[in-house]
């Protein structure tokens, strides 16, 4: 089904009246098995789209939070291979919730892309967020993604133009994603009246869904951004829950942990049920 799955599950959203609930988790982190039920347990809780980290050890789009969580990962047997096994893994027991795999180049073109695209399809991923490939340097990238029937994801942010835009429309599918602020992952957010404008923006010049993402942390947040966008992404907030986990000297409480504030989140993307078409 491919990224079939994502477009099915923003139109599904789009029905009831709300945002949908993106989620993201760092696969490998605090270890492979932790990970894989952390995984299960946000889909149980809410989560509509997972983006799963692929660990990488220069992560300079990311902020503390997930750096960390990237670091775990790789000291616990985390990469690219183990992220894929992960998604195969997941993809057995749900057929249902789209998994975007996210990361870096470095790694995937290591892989080879052929190997990759076949390997990410084989395990049931639906799209791929290369956070560091601009669209003039993934054509490579993007054709062995499109013979796999695999989304390429791209990336906007408040500066990007109109006449950028239109560039990073071209092959995009699945969604946008709209980048909050000018800076890393987990930053603050910036002013709520340019982030509408932006979405609005990109919506209009893509055709695509829209989700925000990078420095969304709590429910009146994500409510927020709920009323704006197509979609809402969450990392660092639920990357912390597992570095509180691991410091707690609990690694395997981290997935009741995720699944309280995944519930919570949720709840409160579902309460700000405004229609979203997209245009």
């Amino acid at each position: 089904m491919t990224a079939e799955r994502i477009s099915a599950k923003f139109e599904a959203c789009r029905s009831e009246g709300r945002a949908a609930f993106v989620a993201y988790l760092m696969a490998g982190d605090p270890d492979l098995d932790t990970s894989f039920e952390c995984l299960k347990a946000l889909a149980a809780s809410g989560a509509d789209i997972i983006e799963l980290g692929a660990p990488f050890t220069d992560p300079m789009a990311d902020g503390p939070a997930i750096q960390r969580a990237a670091q775990r990962s790789l000291a616990a047997g985390g990469s690219l291979a183990a992220t894929l096994d992960i998604a195969a893994r997941f993809r057995l027991e749900d057929k249902v919730t789209p998994l975007i795999v996210m990361g870096y180049a470095n790694p995937v073109f290591s892989m080879g892309l052929t190997d990759f695209a076949e390997r990410a399809a084989a395990a049931g991923v639906d799209g791929v967020i290369t956070v560091d490939l601009p669209p003039e340097e993934d054509a490579s990238l993007r054709q062995a993604l499109a013979a796999h029937g695999l989304a390429v994801i791209r990336l906007a942010t408040p500066t990007t133009t109109e006449a950028r835009m239109k560039r990073v429309s071209d092959g995009a599918a699945g969604f946008v994603y709209y980048v909050s602020v000018a800076g890393v992952t987990g930053a603050a957010v910036g002013a709520e009246e340019d982030i509408r404008q932006g979405v609005e923006r990109a919506r209009r010049l893509s055709g695509l869904p829209v989700a925000v993402g990078f420095g969304v942390r709590t429910g009146e947040q994500a409510a927020r951004f709920a009323c704006l966008a197509d979609g809402v992404v969450v990392g660092s907030a639920l990357v912390e829950e597992v570095r509180a986990a691991v410091e707690d000297g609990a690694p395997k409480s981290a997935v009741k942990r995720i699944t309280v504030v995944a519930q919570s989140l949720s709840n409160a993307i579902s309460s700000a049920r405004v229609v979203r078409s997209v245009t």
